[in-house]
């Protein structure tokens, strides 16, 4: 291979490399006990956060069952910052369009969904940020919900 061609390769790993650098600070499922989610269970994530100077986009992820009932999944979300204050929110997920169709990704029997929950969060703590997830519809055991997550990114 002569050196022009290498030099162009090279060029072209970085420039794809550069590209595809994530800002992920966080990203993490946790998987719904039989698919069966519980009005009273709660999912947690501990966030690290050390960067209280960069704003940050907050995502709620969920992986749906094709099965599942409705079109959209209340959620009931709490943030809890070192030293103990909470913020607690309602949140709608849309999962499927007017027409039923699933807007998630992915084939087969499941679906993921990523939403942006908050947008240019400002961290003011260093230090473990708890987030818990509940499900907020009226059914007692809500059924089709595989997994739920969050990914906390750098604004770019």
């Amino acid at each position: 291979m002569s050196r022009f061609f290498q030099v162009i390769l090279f060029t072209g790993i970085v420039a794809i490399m550069a590209a595809c650098e994530s800002h992920s600070v966080f990203d993490k499922y946790k998987p719904i006990n039989k698919g069966v989610w519980n009005k009273d269970s709660l999912v947690v994530f501990n966030v690290p956060v050390t960067d209280t100077l960069q704003n940050h986009n907050l995502y709620i992820n969920v992986r749906n069952k094709v099965d599942y009932r409705y079109s959209n999944l209340w959620l009931f979300v709490t943030i809890v910052q070192p030293g103990g204050e909470a913020v607690t929110d309602t949140f709608e997920m849309v999962l499927a369009d007017p027409s039923g169709k699933w807007l998630g990704e992915g084939f087969g029997g499941l679906k993921t969904r990523e939403a942006i929950y908050r947008r240019n969060v400002f961290f003011p703590r260093s230090g473990d940020y708890t987030i818990r997830l509940q499900q907020g519809m009226r059914n007692d055991e809500l059924k089709g919900i595989s997994d739920v997550g969050v990914r906390v990114e750098k604004v770019k």
